[in-house]
């Protein structure tokens, strides 16, 4: 008889049923806002007209007016953040990650490349913002979430954008996006790592399409 190796020993929280508010990656302030609402705003409206006006800002930016679209972050997680406690269990709520990463990292190159942030420097926030969201993808797939503590410590993408946007404001763009890149990866590297390397390996169950159902080669069936 094969046991399953407990998770109690790695900080590995299974992922609930429906999956798609743990894409959000919403952080206390995105939190905060939907509980205030109770859950019942939902998720897709919202996000679609606080990506909107995000578009008309950072517009309003590149044409003259660069600190009218620090304020878009602001105006997101007003928006946006009304439906994070939501269960997302509508037709088309799956949109609403990739509309929250789209609007993310397209105001972090805005203000990155707007303030004269080095393209090195963008891309490296970039990545960290990159490697953490395929991250959590991957464990879901596999039935498992990040911690809740990692939303917090991770900023989620409200607080990473209200960090940025003041940072543009006192332009200091340059500096933050150096320290902010920095602590990210050193965050969410060490977590994947830690969290990964504790976790138990992956069942066939937890496998998806047919390959699952393959034995390994030279494994024979046994009773």
């Amino acid at each position: 008889m094969t046991t399953t190796p407990s998770t109690e020993a790695a900080d590995i929280t299974p992922a609930p049923p429906r999956t798609v508010v743990a894409y959000r990656d919403d952080g206390p302030l995105a939190k905060a806002m939907g509980l205030l609402l109770s859950g019942q705003i939902p998720p897709l409206p919202p996000v679609i007209a606080g990506a909107f006006v995000m578009g008309a800002l950072l517009l309003a930016g590149m044409t003259g007016r660069g600190d009218l679209a620090m304020f878009a972050p602001a105006v997101l997680l007003l928006l946006a953040g009304s439906g994070a406690a939501h269960d997302h269990d509508g037709r088309l709520d799956w949109l609403v990650p990739p509309i929250l990463r789209l609007t993310e990292y397209g105001f972090i190159a805005v203000v990155g490349f707007g303030r004269s942030v080095p393209p090195v420097l963008i891309f490296a926030l970039l990545g960290a913002l990159a490697f953490h969201h395929y991250d959590v993808v991957y464990r879901v797939r596999q039935r498992v979430q990040p911690p809740p503590w990692l939303a917090a410590v991770g900023l989620g993408w409200d607080g990473r954008l209200l960090v940025i946007a003041v940072a543009g404001l006192l332009d200091a763009a340059t500096v933050v996006f150096v320290l902010l890149a920095g602590y990210l990866w050193g965050v969410f590297g060490w977590e994947s790592v830690t969290c990964w390397g504790a976790a138990p390996g992956v069942t066939p169950s937890a496998q998806e399409g047919p390959a699952a159902a393959v034995p390994a080669a030279g494994q024979g069936s046994r009773d």
